[in-house]
């Protein structure tokens, strides 16, 4: 792994697994994983804050040795002296930054691998288990806020030795104001920890309510033209107003806890200064310390509250942090559903057959099927026997011989595809979109557009099939959307494609044109198509009908079910 200031781009399937017990698990995770950005900033800030403490120490020596003892040569000797620090203190700035900055895209870049690659685990089970608003605010928000507190940590640690160093000269030269400066600035920053639990639950509230409108503002945006439709305009964005509004009054509650530790982190230094300068200026009447020992205090007073408030930044980043990690965490501990069986069973090669004892569906390899039944009936029964967005035993459906829950997952994601009229466009160029990134000759890609009879969206795209989509196809229309999201379930050349209601959006001419080529393009595969319109059950080699039990209960067949086969 390299130890320079930044690390190239790398896959999320190279990152080593993350320690997602507890936030502070995973904090120390990142550490773990390449520490050199937080080392070399520690050592950079401590070489960029001693000098700063040291500097007000030697100006008080250059106004006793050089000034009050007429010493032309101890004058020069310090002014060379603060010179250097002060050239010291700029180089490591310098670096300072660049370090900080480091740290700081480290764990934010790590985190978003991390996070991707739970994303890719969970695949279509994450929809079900999170909301997308949620997965957005951790993204966006959280990852940055867990990269704040690696920025600050650099200053942090300078802080901390530039208070040491100064308590310790300070000593030396008057114990009593020694003991004051280790009692006193100790004190301050304790006097801020009382304000750090409530900061932390009002963090974490706004973000929470941060999420929840988030996922409202992306129903809204993808739901917009049927929202138009209806006239249900007004009644959204009254309930986004309300959502919108409660993370106004969370961010303004946590705001005012934030003031105070502001307030805080400016306040208590300035009372230690006070309190400093007013001892020291007696001191120095009482001939206990010199005049140049009087400026030296004074700068050091003065400079103690840059560590003070360094601290009171690094407590607050700290917070928001852990507030942040625990998120992290909380996501990366989502499992993928379904898992994969303790001892996979191999599918036979070739087309699938398909039977379900709790609906009577019997698909026979080979063959184009569809399947009738209530809508929403019908799709949780698409996804359950493809096993998809469940995560427990499914012993009534079986692949050839192989039981559903004992088949492997990659393979049965491989060799069975479910295709709803739900699926979504990414964004990119769409051959992409359609090949999924694998190399894919043209004509085999216009073959399936034809079958999905979307070639003529083709010609309506400015670079055809190089041009750009935006989010979600949103350019596209309902129908346009439709017909290429089954070109790419064609495309993909599954040994049993699932399709669910997959002509719903389209007029009844193209839909004819559409059950034609589908059925023609997969012949001799095994199809099964979830619909009622009679132009698919006119083609169909088999019908089968479905309905839910009459207690409502799914897990329990329709006693008069009924199943009916019938030539193409």
């Amino acid at each position: 792994m390299p130890v320079g200031m930044f690390h190239p781009a790398a896959s999320p399937a190279t990152v080593p697994e993350a320690d997602h017990r507890s936030a502070w698990r995973y904090l120390r995770w990142l550490v773990r994983i390449r520490p050199w950005p937080v080392v070399l900033g520690a050592l950079l800030g401590v070489l960029w804050m001693v000098p700063l403490a040291l500097l007000p120490l030697a100006v008080g020596r250059a106004i006793d040795d050089g000034l009050q003892g007429a010493s032309t040569a101890a004058l020069l000797g310090w002014g060379g002296a603060i010179l250097v620090l002060s050239l010291v203190q700029v180089a490591a700035g310098a670096g300072l930054i660049q370090a900080a900055v480091g740290g700081e895209m480290h764990a934010v870049s790590l985190t978003h691998r991390v996070l991707a690659r739970q994303a890719a685990r969970l695949g279509a089970s994450l929809r079900h288990q999170a909301r997308s608003g949620d997965v957005v605010t951790i993204a966006a928000g959280d990852a940055q806020s867990i990269g704040n507190a690696f920025e600050v940590v650099g200053r942090t640690a300078g802080a901390l030795c530039s208070f040491v160093l100064i308590a310790v000269v300070l000593t030396f030269t008057s114990p009593v104001l020694g003991v004051v400066v280790l009692i006193s600035v100790p004190a301050a920053l304790l006097g801020i920890g009382p304000l750090l639990r409530p900061l932390q639950r009002r963090n974490e509230r706004q973000r929470d309510q941060l999420g929840t409108a988030t996922s409202q503002a992306g129903d809204v945006v993808a739901g917009l033209r049927i929202l138009r439709g209806i006239g249900g305009e007004r009644g959204f964005t009254a309930r986004f107003v309300r959502a919108s509004q409660e993370v106004r009054r969370a961010g303004e509650l946590a705001g005012r806890m934030e003031a105070w530790l502001g307030a805080a982190g400016v306040f208590l230094p300035g009372l230690v200064t006070i309190l400093v300068v007013w001892l020291g200026a007696r001191l120095t009447l009482a001939g206990v310390i010199t005049p140049g020992e009087l400026v030296a205090f004074y700068g050091a007073s003065a400079f103690l509250a840059i560590p003070v408030s360094t601290a009171t930044e690094a407590v607050e980043s700290l917070s928001l942090a852990h507030v942040a990690a625990g998120r992290v965490c909380r996501f990366l501990r989502l499992t993928p559903r379904p898992r994969q069986p303790a001892d996979p069973m191999p599918m036979p090669p070739g087309p699938l057959s398909l039977t379900d004892s709790l609906t009577g569906i019997t698909a026979a390899a080979g063959r184009l099927t569809v399947v009738v039944g209530p809508g929403e009936y019908a799709s949780r029964t698409a996804a359950r026997i493809t096993r998809h967005g469940q995560d427990g035993p499914e012993p009534h459906t079986r692949l050839a011989d192989v039981p559903l829950d004992r088949a492997d997952l990659g393979e049965l994601r491989r060799r069975v595809l479910l295709s709803g009229h739900t699926d979504a466009l990414f964004t990119g160029p769409l051959r992409a979109e359609l090949t999924c990134g694998r190399p894919c000759p043209d004509d085999r890609l216009r073959a399936a557009l034809d079958a999905a009879d979307a070639t003529d969206i083709l010609g309506a795209l400015p670079h055809g099939l190089d041009t750009h989509l935006g989010e979600q196809g949103r350019s596209l229309s309902g129908g346009q959307r439709q017909r290429l999201l089954l070109a790419r379930a064609l495309l993909a050349d599954p040994d049993l494609l699932v399709l669910d209601d997959p002509t719903s959006a389209v007029d009844a001419t193209t839909e004819a044109r559409i059950v034609r080529r589908v059925a023609r393009y997969r012949r001799d595969r095994t199809t099964v198509v979830f619909t009622r319109n009679p132009l698919w059950l006119n083609t169909a080699d088999a019908v089968c009908r479905i309905a839910p039990a009459p207690d409502g209960d799914p897990a329990r067949p329709q006693p008069h079910q009924t199943l009916e086969q019938t030539p193409s």
